[in-house]
């Protein structure tokens, strides 16, 4: 199995990571059997790379993969993990605020420490940028928190590539977190690049368009029970349907290639270039298994071009946030 380097200068990681928001209820319900788990067929499939955040679940996802490596001692040396900081409720209101300020970032990630049981992680990023606070002054944060030795190297979430350089020109970046997949196309225009340049993997968080990229798509009913998709444009009616009708085709030759549709879907993002690393989040080990398919099969300029051919870049109904969810992560073209 070929890896992919975690940065310039970190370690290299299975080409598929897990994305640990699901370790909570985020998607539906869980529990801790079911995310040990994911994490057994992890370490037998030589998946390496947990992506998690201390809000996930406010603090579930952490505290689950803690007691994991608290049972598993030895897989502490398997799993590369990082986590997130900057988001926080608003004392003075409903939602969140974000603050990259020294005393924040640190206490947060020592609590993130204390949950997941270990004395560094191998990756800290600031989870949503605060405008108040220029960026260079947030990675020389960072950068002294390497220095401390509680995380080996930084990253930030949802940051355009102008951002990305910026903050790279004052520290190493390793890794910028995105949502990117066959419905999400926007990195394409530029920070797939900037990251391939500048030596940043790019770790593209909802791989498979939350679910709409799988062969069983959550339903319009499920979808009314889950807090971020009930009022998300991609899966409000009509665009719900209309995405449902777009991905049948997709799903068709995905079956003709013999892989699942989450499978070619993971497959897809690999081929867009290696320092791409997939993090998909699944609360189901068959799941993960058919994820896992992807990392395994190298598509060929045909079939790239017969996936472009069913769901060419924009054929997608409805924005990937509504203007709400849109509160943090930086736009641009």
């Amino acid at each position: 199995m070929q890896t992919r380097p975690l940065g310039q200068n970190g370690p290299h990681v299975h080409p598929l990571g897990i994305g640990a928001m699901s370790f909570s209820n985020f998607y539906g319900a869980t529990n801790e059997a079911n995310s040990h788990a994911i994490l057994d067929a992890a370490r037998v499939a030589g998946v390496t790379h947990i992506d998690t955040a201390n809000v996930y679940g406010m603090g579930t996802s952490e505290t689950v993969i803690g007691t994991y490596l608290a049972a598993n001692p030895d897989a502490r040396d398997h799993f590369t993990i990082a986590t997130k900081g900057g988001i926080t409720r608003n004392p003075n209101g409903p939602g969140n605020i974000f603050d990259n300020s020294r005393a924040h970032l640190e206490a947060e990630l020592d609590a993130s420490l204390k949950r997941l049981g270990v004395e560094a992680v191998d990756l800290y990023y600031v989870h949503r940028r605060d405008p108040a606070l220029p960026i260079e002054e947030v990675t020389e944060t960072l950068a002294a928190l390497v220095k401390s030795g509680k995380t080996r190297a930084i990253g930030f979430s949802e940051i355009a590539p102008t951002s990305l350089r910026r903050a790279h020109a004052v520290h190493p970046v390793a890794a910028v977190q995105s949502e990117y997949s066959l419905s999400t196309r926007s990195p394409e225009m530029g920070l797939v690049q900037t990251c391939a340049e500048i030596g940043t993997a790019l770790v593209a968080f909802s791989p498979v368009g939350r679910s709409l990229l799988t062969d069983t798509p959550l339903s319009h009913s499920a979808v009314q029970d889950l807090g971020f998709l009930v009022n998300n444009p991609r899966f409000v009616e009509p665009n719900y349907s209309a995405n449902i009708a777009a991905t049948v085709p997709f799903r068709a030759l995905a079956a003709d290639m013999g892989l699942p549709a989450a499978g070619l879907a993971i497959a897809w993002l690999l081929a867009q270039g290696d320092h791409i690393i997939p993090i998909p989040g699944t609360r189901s080990v068959a799941h993960f298994q058919q994820l896992l398919q992807g990392a395994t099969r190298t598509l060929s300029a045909e079939e790239l071009a017969a996936i472009d051919a069913v769901l060419p870049i924009g054929w997608a109904h409805g924005d990937r946030y509504s203007p709400a969810q849109w509160n943090g992560p930086e736009k641009y073209c």
